[in-house]
């Protein structure tokens, strides 16, 4: 299975929690345009994702040791960012540290994909960015790789000797610069603990995605006295084996996905054949026989020559299935694969690898699912028995911690959030990998916490309806129940495209 940036999240807490600093002191807010606390920025600008959208923003390098444990190790730099509120005369003490998601991407390159969803925290509001140890440009964990394109898909212990072989070169490669048995999240919670006393602030907003949820929710546990709110989207439970419960969560959203669209006279009329039935026989179909398919480069337009085997068919599945949009596809391109037409797979199956292959730090990726996962993977393993992708997915996802150098977890690393802390908890109901269910369990130790699914929706909801005014009005009030969250009754399931044109009218 190719490496999703997906949830991913982890977490843990460190030996360098230096219990009660700051305590008690008023914070003060940034001293002038360039300087916020004893950290000194320069103007940059954030660039990434569609559209080649920007945002400006002031930047600064902030050194740590890279063992937590021994200040007199290795130096590693965190790269930071640093957006000042857009009002005027706006400066609230308690800024908001964002949380990427993964492991492994970058927050500095995904905000600018962001930045609409902050509009309304951002207006009275600092917001702070750490790209976590390992991503970005934070002493980047990532490799030249090599491919596995030219594997048989069939041959599981080939694929697998192939990724312990990518570790092990990884390894070699990064040796010179860095330990990765340093680059968990138990680490970054310190990292982060190091940047709010940098900046002299007395608490802050955390908000965190995806893998970024089990960062929020680790540092609030070993600093709550600095935590005044959390924002947690697309929930991951501590005690999730990451990649554990993928072929599961997938399977759930597919049902989820088949079952809307028996519903819809138009989608049942143009699609007779279960969808999630199709894509099993297609799947079948292909694990006894690949084909070569011309297609359309899907940057270029240039007739290409490639093939397709079961994994293109449920890797492209799978990274559909994040996004109702994305989803609403899968029907018509299954139908036309299981009419022999492959070249509409192939191409959206290109353009979405192309897409994603550079956004996960893959170094810092296997760092934190071998230190804190792997070795539990395990008990997840039973709930992909009779799933499309497998037990054999969750295998291949730690295949790498048998080459890659790794540390250890704290013994309390599982255990749940348990804390008073103002929090919204966010769903897509269709999430492929953090369905509502891992928020409800979250939401079980937080007391004043609020939980809200939007309906149809998949992985990632800050950005959507009305989400961004209410992350505005939970950030300014701290008070999740009171919120009017009737706005999200407008978010609902897209249907399915019935051609290439479009959706039914």
């Amino acid at each position: 299975m190719k490496t999703r940036k997906t949830l991913i999240p982890l977490a843990a807490a460190t030996a360098l929690a230096l219990a009660g600093c700051g305590g008690g002191a008023t914070p003060a807010p940034p001293q002038d345009d360039n300087r916020y606390g004893e950290l000194v920025f320069e103007p940059c600008t954030l660039a990434g994702g569609v559209a080649g959208r920007s945002v400006q923003a002031r930047c600064t390098r902030y050194e740590v040791p890279e063992d937590p444990d021994d200040a007199g190790s290795r130096r590693i730099a965190l790269n930071i960012a640093w957006l000042p509120p857009t009002e005027d005369g706006a400066d609230a003490a308690d800024p908001v540290f964002f949380l990427a998601g993964g492991p492994g991407q970058s927050a500095l390159q995904v905000w600018p994909l962001l930045d609409p969803a902050f509009a309304e925290v951002r207006r009275q509001r600092h917001v702070v960015l750490v790209d976590q140890r390992g991503t970005g440009g934070s002493n980047l964990l990532q490799c030249e790789r090599g491919s596995l394109d030219g594997l048989d898909p069939r041959d599981t212990e080939a694929a697998f000797a192939a990724v312990v072989g990518l570790a092990r070169e990884c390894a070699a490669q990064v040796a010179d610069r860095a330990d990765p048995r340093f680059y968990t999240t138990t680490a970054a919670v310190a990292d982060l603990e190091a940047v709010r006393r940098a900046i002299g602030a007395e608490q802050v907003n955390l908000v965190g995605a995806s893998y970024g949820t089990r960062v929020a929710q680790h540092y609030a546990r070993r600093h709550p006295q600095h935590v005044r709110s959390i924002v947690l989207d697309g929930v991951a439970p501590n005690d999730l084996v990451v990649g554990g419960e993928f072929a599961r969560t997938f399977e759930d959203a597919l049902a989820l996905q088949a079952g809307r669209c028996r519903e819809l006279p138009a989608c049942a009329e143009r699609f007779p054949q279960d969808p999630q039935a199709q894509l099993r026989q297609l799947v079948g179909r292909l694990e006894q026989a690949p084909v070569e398919v011309e297609y359309r480069d899907p940057a270029s337009g240039e007739s290409l020559k490639g093939r397709v085997d079961a994994g293109t068919v449920t890797g492209l599945a799978f990274m559909f299935s994040y996004m109702p949009q994305t989803a609403a596809l899968l029907p018509l391109v299954l139908d036309e694969a299981a009419h022999g037409r492959y070249a509409p797979l192939k191409s959206l199956s290109e353009l979405m690898a192309r897409g994603t292959a550079q956004q996960m730090a893959v170094g810092m990726q296997w760092s934190v699912i071998c230190a804190e996962d792997a070795d539990r993977q395990h008990e997840a393993a039973a709930s992909a028995e009779g799933t499309l992708l497998g037990p054999q997915v969750a295998r291949m996802f730690f295949a790498a911690c048998e080459a890659w150098p790794h540390g250890t977890r704290p013994d309390d690393f599982t255990a749940p959030l348990q804390s008073g802390v103002p929090a919204l908890l966010l769903s897509g109901e269709m999430d492929p990998v953090t369905p509502p269910r891992y928020a409800e369990r979250v939401l079980q130790g937080l007391p004043n916490g609020r939980h809200l699914v939007l309906q149809g929706q998949g992985h990632g909801t800050l950005g959507l309806g009305c989400m961004p005014r209410l992350l505005g009005q939970f950030i300014e009030s701290a008070d999740a129940k009171a919120l009017d969250a009737s706005c999200l009754a407008s978010m609902s399931y897209v249907p399915p495209f019935t051609s290439f044109n479009g959706w039914e009218p």
